[in-house]
């Protein structure tokens, strides 16, 4: 089982990694069941499927038990029969998530690509744009931070490059940054970060 990392940070909350090894027919089970019918790339459903089995690992790590997984209007999903706020996020082979108790959540994973110094002029602002410079890593970390800030916004209808704020930061192996959400009000969002050899995660941290 390719379940890579997983951490609790506190009663019923924790992060997870899985690094997807397996066939479909390996990951296939009655607990997690099937890929949506639209969903027709096999690395697409594989990436639904590794997903299932992390929450599943993640979910009983915590001492929850596992009934799938619901979502409201907004698509933003819970853990089945429990209020426990859900994130998660692909970029194959990896899937990573995340649960809490408490807070809304999110998480995101983004392998580094040089194609996020094109977009950048379109989702940051001129003060994010100066501060990542032409650092590729330092982009994905500040593109991951934006995504997991409306993933916790959970409803939509923010623009990246001026109501999903981060504050410039010094990079680092592992870090801790602050996002800021504009909507009727500004939010605080305190997150964190890690930079590995294969992959960029970003989560909401606990304080």
């Amino acid at each position: 089982m390719p379940l890579q990392e997983i951490h609790q940070t506190d009663k019923q909350s924790g992060w997870a990694i899985w690094h997807i090894n397996e066939t479909e027919e390996q990951l296939e089970n009655k607990i997690i069941g099937n890929p949506p019918v639209e969903i027709t790339h096999e690395n697409k459903k594989l990436e639904w499927l590794a997903a299932r089995h992390l929450v599943l690992s993640l979910a009983n790590h915590l001492g929850l038990r596992y009934f799938g997984i619901r979502k409201d209007s907004f698509g933003k999903p819970f853990l089945e029969k429990y209020p426990h706020q859900l994130s998660l996020s692909h970029s194959f082979p990896f899937v990573a998530a995340q649960i809490d108790f408490e807070q809304p959540v999110g998480i995101d994973l983004e392998q580094p690509r040089e194609k996020i110094l094109k977009i950048a002029h379109r989702i940051f602002s001129p003060g994010e744009l100066a501060d990542a410079g032409n650092d590729v890593a330092k982009n994905t970390v500040y593109w991951c931070a934006k995504e997991v800030m409306f993933k916790i916004h959970g409803k939509g209808g923010l623009h990246f490059s001026n109501q999903l704020n981060v504050e410039p930061f010094r990079l680092q192996e592992k870090g801790r940054i602050t996002g800021v959400m504009v909507s009727d009000e500004k939010v605080k969002a305190e997150l964190e970060y890690q930079i590995t050899p294969d992959y960029i995660l970003v989560f909401t941290g606990k304080d």
